[in-house]
């Protein structure tokens, strides 16, 4: 039996939302369809701008009558504060757990982790199983064996799943463009929610133009934002890397007309190749980028 990984991700903050009216408040605001999350026990998802951008990207665990946020640690604070201002007199709690809580990864296993409260990892079962443990909590009996954070990105970045803050900035990408609709982050079948109309305009419309992919080379790649050019002209940045692989957001079209002109794909002029991630449902489109498209 192969021995997994695990890695406690110091990375990572724990915000907790409970009370009575905890399932609806947070299925009015977020793009997580929550009464998924209660049948399952976890789920994936964000909370948009008005204008559908993510402001900040989370899996959700159920604990008891609560759910436990696991999101980026330096984030915590003002995703507490923003979903405070949307509480009003919802009978709801609200509490930042960071300071006792920590959020634990595993991977590359053949069974899930001998670990109860641990969940599968609900944007792709690739990636393994999750747990928010108290602080300190001995993991040695799980059957994973530690390893690093580090570790932990590489099998993350080799299947391209991008992570806010490391792969696009927060405030700056739509939900497609961090491809959450094949990761299980969106629901199109729920009611609305803050940004729902600018998403489900992308997801009937086909609108969605960049995407996250993945992206080798013959050697390390460059630094995380580098821009991705061909022909001199910016088809999009580079996020993660573990040595040469990576992962990048890319305009597809203009991607695709590169591939389809035989035009090097550079990004400080390493030479890149790009594939789409296994699991993504989305294609190249047809044809190239036109002249003066945006």
């Amino acid at each position: 039996m192969r021995i997994g990984s695990y890695a406690f991700l110091a990375d990572r903050g724990v915000i907790a939302i409970g009370g009575p009216e905890a399932e609806p408040f947070l299925q009015n605001i977020i793009t997580t369809d929550m009464a998924a999350v209660v049948t399952e026990g976890a789920g994936f998802g964000a909370l948009l701008s008005p204008q559908g951008k993510i402001l900040f990207d989370f899996i959700i665990a159920r604990s008891g009558e609560e759910f436990l946020f696991d999101l980026p640690l330096a984030l915590a604070a003002d995703f507490l504060k923003r979903m405070t201002l949307y509480r009003l007199r919802a009978k709801v709690t609200l509490e930042n757990r960071s300071e006792g809580l920590t959020v634990a990864a595993f991977w590359n296993g053949d069974s899930p982790p001998l670990l109860p409260g641990a969940f599968a990892d609900p944007r792709l079962a690739a990636l393994g199983y999750r747990a928010i443990v108290p602080k300190g909590t001995d993991l040695s009996g799980t059957g994973y064996a530690l390893a690093s954070e580090a570790d932990y990105h590489a099998a993350r970045i080799a299947l391209a799943v991008p992570e806010a803050g490391r792969d696009f900035a927060f405030g700056d990408a739509f939900p497609h463009d961090a491809d959450m609709d094949d990761l299980g982050g969106l629901d199109f079948r729920k009611g609305c929610y803050v940004g729902q109309e600018i998403v489900s305009r992308m997801q009937h419309r086909g609108t969605a133009r960049r995407r996250a992919v993945a992206v080798t080379a013959k050697g390390a790649l460059p630094a995380t934002g580098t821009p991705i050019l061909s022909d001199g002209k910016p088809i999009g940045a580079l996020g993660s890397a573990d040595g040469a692989i990576g992962i990048a957001l890319l305009r597809l079209d203009r991607a695709k007309r590169a591939l389809d002109q035989g035009a090097a794909i550079t990004a400080d002029g390493v030479a890149l190749s790009i594939r789409l991630p296994a699991y993504a449902h989305f294609g190249w489109p047809e044809s190239g980028e036109e002249e003066g498209a945006a």
